[in-house]
C-alpha cells in the first residue's frame, strides 16, 4: 500500500510539470507587459509610451490574462494526461469533460435550490465563475481533484471490453462517457461536501500564516528536502494555488493561491505594491540560494577536487552552476553531492529554509516560481517596491557561507563529493558524453535491464522517469557513463536518472531507441 501511494504521487509530481511549465513562461510576459506598460517606469523611459509598444504589452497581458484566469480547467486537463498511462489524449479530453460536467451541474444544484447570487455577492457566497458558468468556487484545487479523478477513471476503464451489442462503446471511448456519470454524482454532492473541505483547507493556510516567519522557513526547508523524492511540486502547488499559500481580494475578486495573488496583483492596474505574504511563498527566498549560494558551492567542490580532476568535473559544475543561476533548475548540482554527501544536502535545506525566512521578515516582494536572474530581473528589478536589492545583499552573504561551509565539511569530513571519488575516470566520462544520442539511448535501454524490463518512460524538468519490472537487472552505476547526475529509486519498480534540462531529448531518443529493438 505504501509503495503505491509513493509511486502515485511520484507521478501526480511529474503531472504538474506541464502546466507549471506553461505557467513560468505566461509570467515572464505578463511581468514583463505589466513592467513596461507602468506609469511610473513610462515616465522614466518615454519610448515606452509609443502606441504600438503599448498594444503590443496589453496583448501579452491580455492573453497571458487568459491563462491564469482559466488555471483551474487547464490543470483538470493536464494532471488527467500526466498520471494517464496510455492514451494520454484521451484522458486530457475527459479531464476537460469532467471539469465541465462537474461545474454544470453544480450550477443546476444551486439554481434549483435557488442559491444563486448576484454578481456583486458572489465572493460572499463562496461563488464565482469558470467557463461562463456559475458555481462554487473550487479555484484550482477543483481543477487538480478532477485531473486526478479523471485520469484515475481513465487508466481502470481505457482497455475494458463490453458486450458485442454495444462494443462501440468502449475501450477508450468508454473513458469520457464513465467521467461524464461520476463527475455527475460529485456535482450533485458538492454543494455539501465543499463547504467542509475548503474550511479545513483554509484552517491549513491560517494555522501556516499564524507560524509568521518559522512558517516560511518551514516551507523552504521541506521544499528541498521534497526534491529528492520528487513530490516537491505537490509541497508548491499546495501553496501557490490553493487557500493555503493565503487569500486577497483583488479588483473586487477572491484569490486563492500564492501565485495567484502575485499573477492577479501584477495584472492589475491599481497595484501599487505587492503582498509579501505572497511572494513568501515565491522565488525572492529561491534567489539567494540559486543565484549565490549553490553556484559558490559548485566552486567550492572544484577547489577541493583532486588536482588530477580539477580538469575532468570542472564541466560538471559549471553546467550545474550555470543552469541554477540562470534558469534556478538546481537539481544537477544538487544531485552531484546528494548522495555522496548528505549532510551537505542537509545544510542546504536549512540554509533554503532561512533565505525564504529572511526575504519575508525584510519584507521583499519578488514573485514568480524559479529563482534565477530571469526571476530577479523581471519580477525584480522591472517591479516597483520590490527590495531587490535586499534579495543580493542576502546572496552576496549566502555566497560567502556556502562556500565557507561546503569547503570546510568537505575537507573536515573528507566528504566524495565530485572530483574526490577514489574510482571515477574523468577522462573515461568526457569521452562518453561525446557520443552521439542515439548511443547513449542504446546504453541506458541495457543499464535498465533490457527492453523487456521497461514498462514506461517518461520525463520531468531534469529526471528520466521510468516504470521497470525487475530492478535486479537494472545497472545503477551504469548510468553515470551516460552523463547521469545521479539515480533515485522511489519504488522497486520506479527509476528516476537525474540527467538535467536535456532530459527531455534523452527521453526521445531512449523512447525511438525502443521502437528499434
Amino acid at each position: 500500500m505504501v509503495k503505491k501511494l509513493n509511486n502515485y504521487f511520484q507521478r501526480l509530481g511529474k503531472a504538474f510539470m506541464l502546466p507549471i511549465a506553461l505557467i513560468s513562461i505566461a509570467g515572464i510576459f505578463l511581468g514583463i507587459g505589466s513592467a513596461f506598460s507602468n506609469p511610473n517606469v513610462i515616465v522614466k523611459m518615454p519610448f515606452l509610451g509609443n502606441s504600438i509598444l503599448q498594444m503590443v504589452f496589453q496583448f501579452s497581458k491580455t492573453v497571458t490574462g487568459a491563462i491564469f484566469g482559466n488555471l483551474p480547467v487547464l490543470f483538470a486537463i493536464a494532471l488527467a494526461i500526466g498520471l494517464a498511462k496510455d492514451e494520454t489524449a484521451v484522458a486530457g479530453f475527459s479531464g476537460f469533460v469532467g471539469y465541465l460536467v462537474l461545474n454544470t451541474t453544480i450550477n443546476f444544484v444551486l439554481t434549483s435550490n435557488k442559491m444563486i447570487v448576484k454578481a456583486d455577492l458572489m465572493r460572499q457566497a463562496g461563488q464565482g465563475m469558470t467557463l461562463g458558468i456559475q458555481t462554487l468556487e473550487l479555484g484550482v484545487f477543483g481543477g487538480i481533484i478532477v485531473g486526478m479523478i479523471a485520469g484515475a477513471l481513465h487508466n481502470k476503464f481505457y482497455t475494458i471490453k463490453l458486450p458485442d451489442y454495444i462494443g462501440f462503446f468502449g475501450g477508450t471511448r468508454f473513458v469520457p462517457i464513465i467521467t461524464t456519470v461520476v463527475f455527475s454524482a460529485l456535482g450533485l454532492a458538492m454543494p455539501i461536501v465543499w463547504p467542509p473541505i475548503s474550511g479545513a483547507i483554509q484552517a491549513v493556510g491560517y494555522g501556516i500564516a499564524n507560524l509568521s516567519y518559522f512558517g516560511t522557513f518551514l516551507f523552504g526547508f521541506l521544499e528541498r528536502l521534497l526534491i529528492p523524492f520528487g513530490l516537491h511540486h505537490i509541497l508548491n502547488a499546495m501553496f501557490r494555488f490553493t487557500p493555503v499559500g493565503g487569500e486577497a481580494i483583488i479588483g473586487g475578486k477572491s484569490i486563492a493561491g500564492a501565485l495567484n495573488i502575485y499573477f492577479a496583483q501584477l495584472a492589475s492596474p491599481d497595484t501599487v505594491s505587492f503582498s509579501t505574504e505572497a511572494t513568501r511563498f515565491l522565488a525572492q527566498g529561491k534567489i539567494p540560494v540559486m543565484m549565490f549560494g549553490l553556484p559558490a558551492a559548485a566552486y567550492a567542490m572544484f577547489k577541493t577536487a583532486k588536482p588530477e580532476n580539477k580538469r575532468g568535473v570542472k564541466g560538471v559544475l559549471l553546467a550545474g552552476a550555470l543552469a541554477s543561476l540562470v534558469t534556478g533548475i538546481t537539481e544537477p548540482l544538487e544531485f552531484s553531492f546528494l548522495f555522496v554527501a548528505p549532510v551537505l544536502y542537509v545544510v542546504h535545506a536549512v540554509l533554503s529554509g532561512l533565505s525564504f525566512m529572511l526575504n519575508h521578515l525584510l519584507g521583499v516582494a519578488i514573485g514568480n516560481t524559479q529563482g534565477g536572474i530571469i526571476d530577479l530581473v523581471v519580477f525584480g528589478m522591472m517591479q516597483p517596491h520590490t527590495k531587490w536589492i535586499i534579495t543580493v545583499l542576502i546572496g552576496i552573504a549566502y555566497a560567502l557561507i556556502y562556500y565557507f561551509s561546503f569547503k570546510f565539511i568537505i575537507e573536515k569530513m573528507n566528504l566524495k563529493t565530485p572530483g574526490r571519488e577514489e574510482d571515477v575516470t574523468y577522462e573515461e566520462k568526457e569521452e562518453s558524453e561525446k557520443d552521439d544520442m542515439e548511443s547513449k539511448a542504446f546504453e541506458i535501454i541495457k543499464y535498465l535491464g533490457g527492453k523487456e524490463n521497461i514498462e514506461s518512460v517518461n520525463n520531468c524538468i531534469t529526471r528520466l522517469r521510468v516504470i521497470i519490472k525487475d530492478m535486479s537487472l537494472v545497472d545503477e552505476t551504469g548510468f553515470r557513463k551516460t552523463g547521469a547526475k545521479g539515480v533515485i529509486k522511489p519504488s522497486n519498480t520506479d527509476i528516476q536518472v537525474i540527467y538535467g534540462p536535456s532530459v527531455s531529448q534523452v527521453k526521445m531518443a531512449v523512447v525511438k531507441a525502443l521502437k528499434k529493438l
